[in-house]
């Protein structure tokens, strides 16, 4: 399942987001590092269109996907020398497949900013230059010991990764992270060293409540402050923490009342599905419509083992139809009548909206 670490500064919302993304009850208080060891839940992905897979074939159960969702102790400035809770921070990130980074937009007395002010961008730069520096520290390291391996034994692997992290810390010292700087092979030959600034990262501008329901308006006062081209959401994480308690009905109306037409936690969904390139396909076998995200590019062999390695192992054939012409067609066997239905071999390419039932040999 994939891993995404929610990081930022003390105070600036993360167990708040946490706990409306995966309905948990995190600690929260005004005051730095309540979180110490890392909180773990899992997300649902919303998916209007499993919904309406579910309307048409009625399945018992119906199963969405799910991202898993750590928060991680605050980092602080000199994180990577150890201050705060700086090393097992940073262990913790090292871990994860994405980052969100969340940065404050909010003023309250009740949780005093640790810079003294309200400055997303500040805090941005706070955040990526302890993650830069912590990665040139590794890299650096790296790189001097993949040199001699490479020296001693003339393995042509070696020299290119010995070279590929010459570049990261060439990139490192001039401020640029490496995923923005280095080629998409040298990412690849990189990916045992876990860079933190290698790994995807989403912001979160966490909004105060006068300005929940404005969250277009809201990243594009500080979109000039941003780095171009950053993927950015904003939300209100503490009123999206209250909506989780409500019943649906007193939800809508609170959220209403705010001018919310869209929550926040479907919008970071979405968003964090667009910055990893995921795709969904659907299951609907043993009465259960369940969602299921892998990679886009994926194969059909890549999508069954998804599910079980066994069905990996023993493939032979998928059917594939689009979940929009089966909802059209209202069952498989109507489908099937309408030609919608394909046989498809393990090298199929999955189609975002896919469904696939897989035959294989137990």
């Amino acid at each position: 399942m994939l891993r995404v670490g929610i990081v930022g500064l003390p105070n600036a919302g993360k167990s708040t987001l946490f706990n409306a993304l995966t309905r948990a009850h995190a600690q929260v208080a005004g005051h730095p590092f309540t979180t110490v060891d890392p909180n773990v839940g899992e997300a649902v992905v919303p998916d209007q269109r499993l919904e309406r897979l579910a309307e048409v074939l009625r399945p018992e159960r119906v199963v969405p996907a799910h991202i898993r969702i750590v928060d991680i102790a605050g980092l602080v400035r000199g994180s990577h020398r150890g201050e705060g809770l700086g090393n097992r921070f940073l262990g913790h990130v090292r871990e994860m497949d994405a980052l969100l980074l969340v940065l404050r937009a909010f003023e309250t007395e009740a949780a005093p900013h640790p810079e003294g002010s309200v400055d997303p961008a500040r805090d941005l730069e706070t955040l990526l230059t302890e993650l830069a520096l912590a990665d040139l520290e590794t890299a650096s390291a790296g790189a001097g010991r993949a040199e001699r391996r490479a020296a001693g034994t003339g393995d042509r692997a070696e020299r290119e990764r010995a070279e590929a992290l010459a570049r990261a810390v060439a990139a490192l010292e001039r401020g640029s992270p490496v995923r923005d700087a280095v080629s998409a092979e040298d990412l690849d030959r990189l990916h045992d060293q876990f860079l933190l600034t290698a790994k995807p990262m989403l912001l979160v501008l966490n909004i105060g409540e006068d300005d929940a329901g404005r969250p277009v308006e809201a990243v594009a006062s500080y979109r000039a402050a941003l780095p171009a081209g950053a993927e950015v959401v904003a939300v209100c994480a503490k009123l999206e923490e209250e909506v989780e308690d409500l019943t649906d009905e007193d939800a809508a109306e609170l959220l209403d009342a705010y001018g919310v037409r869209e929550r926040g936690t479907a919008r970071i969904a979405a968003a964090a599905r667009r910055l990893l390139g995921l795709i969904t396909f659907y299951s609907i076998e043993s009465s259960e419509c369940r969602a299921w995200l892998v990679p886009g590019g994926a194969t059909a062999v890549d999508a069954a083992a998804e599910i079980h390695t066994d069905m990996a192992r023993g493939f032979i054939r998928a059917e594939v139809v689009p979940a929009d012409s089966l909802i059209e067609a209202g069952s498989v066997a109507a489908a099937r009548d309408r030609g919608a239905v394909r046989i498809e071999g393990r090298d199929h390419p999955v189609g975002d909206g896919d469904v696939l039932t897989f035959r294989f040999r137990a």
